[in-house]
């Protein structure tokens, strides 16, 4: 083990699957979070200088260990989603008649995350109404841009940028990324906001979800479903369910309700009060139930699958803003 590093294991609460979890950042490419044969790797920001986080699984699903190095704590828990019990949902959830089945066969998945809230909210901004290929080229060149690098193991690993980062661009550079002037400006307002303290984030995470989603919204160029992806991706909250996602009004519902047209968001939302409080977990299961039956497109956009599927518009009531 190289010096500086230190090696723990961590059992998750529950089954587990390091594999099904982060195959999520395989598929789509992520220059960030690494899946190799290894396991996964992730170079994450220590103070004023940069480590290498890996992680692999040993054991059983249902008897998981894993091992990780350096400062792995927020990963574990925000990235590969080892923080949380899984065993009260699989209870819960085993005998019900629309997801029993996918939880048997799809053990161990978690929400595949984002290491911060920022890096979150970018994601989801990018995700809107486009294809997810193109939104994570353009991840991707942002990282390359304004991410820190560091040469580790003979190889180089990329690290997100940081709203302090990003907040000294401005729109104009960041439109030359093949960014519309509205996300471009609305990544502007949050780096700089979270840069500067407007936005923070850890009172976002000591706020209930629907008021952190009231507080998301007051920015301008976020809606709900921006809102609640960040949530759901960048907090880990259990219980967001983003019912605008086009994935949930047209593919799910047609399974769910057997309709042969799209669902309403407020039809999905009340639909999905049968999960609560795992509102968010039953929906990534349900998406990859539904990528696994082939139901899925391949072509189409959204952050809260597991697979391609579609995005949200941002469209809808008025809301509070701020510049």
């Amino acid at each position: 083990m190289p010096r500086g590093e230190v090696e723990f294991e961590v059992a998750p609460r529950g089954a587990y699957s390091l594999a099904r979890t982060s195959a999520r950042f395989a598929r789509h490419g992520d220059t960030v979070n690494v899946v190799d044969l290894e396991g996964f790797a992730r170079l994450v920001p220590i103070g004023r200088t940069h480590a290498l986080v890996r992680i692999a699984q040993r054991g059983s699903g249902a008897h998981p260990k894993l091992s990780a190095r350096a400062a792995a704590e927020r990963v574990l828990e925000r990235v590969v989603g080892a923080g949380v019990d899984l065993r009260p949902f699989e209870r819960a959830l085993a005998g019900d008649p629309l997801l029993g089945d996918t939880l048997r066969a799809q053990r161990g998945l978690r929400v595949a995350g984002s290491y911060g809230l920022f890096e979150a909210l970018v994601g989801a901004v990018l995700t809107q109404q486009v294809n997810l290929a193109f939104a994570f080229s353009i991840r991707a060149a942002l990282v390359a841009a304004f991410g820190e690098r560091a040469r580790i193991a003979g190889r180089e690993w990329q690290a997100f940028p940081t709203a302090e980062r990003v907040a000294r661009e401005s729109e104009s550079t960041l439109r030359a990324f093949r960014m519309t002037a509205a996300k471009a400006g609305t990544i502007a307002r949050l780096a700089r906001a979270l840069a500067e303290g407007a936005l923070d984030e850890e009172r976002l995470r000591a706020l209930g979800d629907e008021e952190a989603i009231d507080e998301l919204m007051r920015w301008k160029g976020v809606g709900r479903w921006t809102a609640e992806i960040a949530l759901l991706r960048g907090l880990g909250r259990l219980d967001v369910f983003p019912a605008g996602d086009l994935a949930v009004v047209k593919r799910l519902a047609l399974r769910w309700l057997g309709r042969d047209q799209p669902a309403s968001e407020r039809e999905m939302r009340l639909f999905s009060e049968r999960w609560r409080p795992y509102r968010s977990l039953a929906l990534v299961y349900a998406l990859e139930g539904l990528a696994a039956s082939g139901s899925g497109s391949s072509r189409a956009t959204n952050t809260t699958s597991a697979r391609p599927s579609e995005g949200h518009p941002e469209r809808g009531r008025k809301r509070r803003r701020r510049a």
